[in-house]
């Protein structure tokens, strides 16, 4: 079987992409779960573990986002099934690219699929979805009525997050850095978000806020960093 791996021959020396043969999978452990890989998302995650560490190893699996078929479980899964679908982020120490056909993966690394959930949509809202449900349900709960400022809401997980705040019934406001982003957030549906077009600089974020609120300011402001 092959696998996608980023490699740099020596130091200094750009990376390239290869897919590399793998030695057959090793021994499957008691909470291991084996998936049939369907879709792989490559992510901004891999640029910069690639970069932190392309001058300590030859050989760097890509791709940590994946969705497919489980086809075996180990003895004390509790889960999974065959045939279940999953979707599941492989820990960064992982040593297995999940651009591959089969991968071993440890059962808490994995959730069920929804149903109407394309492959590749779920390998690829996966990482930045998890990161605003985590934001919006547990760091800073939203509820109804409550005002969320989203910055650079065309981002991944600004998209995300733009819509799961409205779900959840907040006002929200979100800053766009060009017209083409404005013109991006303002075409999402279901419409709503207040978009605020920062990119000539010459906005006062604070303010337009205040001016949108009434006053009060927002409630929660989330930034993908």
């Amino acid at each position: 079987m092959k696998a996608l791996y980023a490699q740099q021959n020596s130091p200094g020396e750009e990376m390239t992409f290869v897919f590399q043969e793998r030695e057959n999978l090793p021994p499957s452990r008691a909470h291991d779960v084996k998936v049939q890989v369907r879709a792989c998302a490559l992510s901004c995650v891999d640029t910069k573990l690639l970069a932190e560490i392309k001058l300590k190893k030859e050989l760097v699996p890509v791709g940590r986002e994946i969705s497919g078929v489980v086809l075996e479980v180990g003895s004390k899964v509790t889960f999974f099934q065959p045939d279940d679908e999953v979707v599941g982020i492989l820990p960064l120490d992982s040593e297995e690219s999940g651009v591959c056909e089969v991968i071993l993966v440890h059962e808490h690394y994995l959730a069920h699929k929804p149903q109407k959930v394309c492959w590749a949509e779920a390998a690829g809202t996966l990482r930045d979805g998890l990161r605003a449900y985590t934001a919006l349900h547990y760091l800073a709960p939203v509820s109804p009525g409550s005002s969320v400022l989203v910055l650079d809401g065309a981002s991944p997980f600004g998209t995300i997050a733009i819509q799961l705040a409205q779900h959840r019934g907040a006002k929200v406001i979100s800053t766009a850095h060009s017209l083409e982003d404005k013109q991006y957030l303002e075409r999402l549906r279901p419409a709503g978000a207040r978009v605020i077009d920062v990119s000539h600089g010459k906005i006062d974020l604070a303010e337009s806020c205040l001016e949108e609120t009434g006053g009060l300011g927002v409630d929660i402001v989330l930034d993908a960093g």
